[in-house]
């Protein structure tokens, strides 16, 4: 199992999918994306993995599993058979069970549209907005039981408008997404990092 070998779990459109592909492409991010799962069968992310020569691009119907357990573990499996060392969720929206997080532990890496541990939740954006804070941002982490609670490996700041929407301030947070999840995992593969307490060390 390379440690330079990651698979991409996406449920929808595939933004980051297609930026981390790209840096792939570009040779700015010395990952090798070899297996895409994607819970939706209509998922753009699954022709994006296809156009971009991902070897393995499997869609896994959760319809066709008894329970959120059967279909992680067919995930998981599909996960070492294909020699994955790194999971990387781009806009995944199913929330993985404890068996699937303890079987990959400090392996699975998310991004998330806050700056956590603001506003955690599928509504992080809106709630942001709502609280009135100046700032936002987004932050890439690892995934532990805790929704969006796992050790924090990297974070961008962007300001509030005062004349933001949803929209515009989710615009502008996925601005630097596009620009920390490729450089976070290029870091992740080329110095690795270990984890004292909650705190992620970099190795260099």
């Amino acid at each position: 199992m390379s440690s330079k070998s990651i698979a991409v779990m996406a449920s929808g459109r595939g933004s980051n999918l297609k930026i981390i592909l790209d840096a792939e492409a570009a040779g700015h991010c010395p990952v090798d994306v070899r297996l895409v799962i994607c819970d939706k069968a209509d998922a753009k992310a699954l022709d994006i993995a296809r156009q971009a020569g991902v070897p393995h691009v499997i869609h896994v119907n959760p319809k066709d599993y008894e329970n959120r357990e059967q279909y992680d573990a067919e995930c998981a499996d599909l996960l070492d058979k294909h020699g994955c060392q790194w999971i990387v969720l781009a806009g995944y929206m199913r929330i993985l069970s404890s068996a699937f997080v303890r079987r990959f532990r400090g392996r699975i890496i998310n991004i998330h549209p806050s700056i956590l541990p603001a506003f955690a939740g599928a509504k992080a954006v809106e709630d942001a907005l709502e609280y009135g804070v100046k700032a936002s941002g987004c932050t890439v982490h690892l995934v532990d039981e805790v929704l969006d609670g796992g050790p924090i490996l990297a974070q961008a700041i962007v300001p509030v408008l005062d004349d933001d929407t949803r929209d515009s301030l989710h615009a502008r947070i996925q601005r630097e997404e596009h620009i920390i999840y490729p450089a976070t995992l290029k870091r992740m593969v080329e110095e690795g990092f270990t984890i004292k307490g909650r705190r992620v060390i970099w190795s260099k």
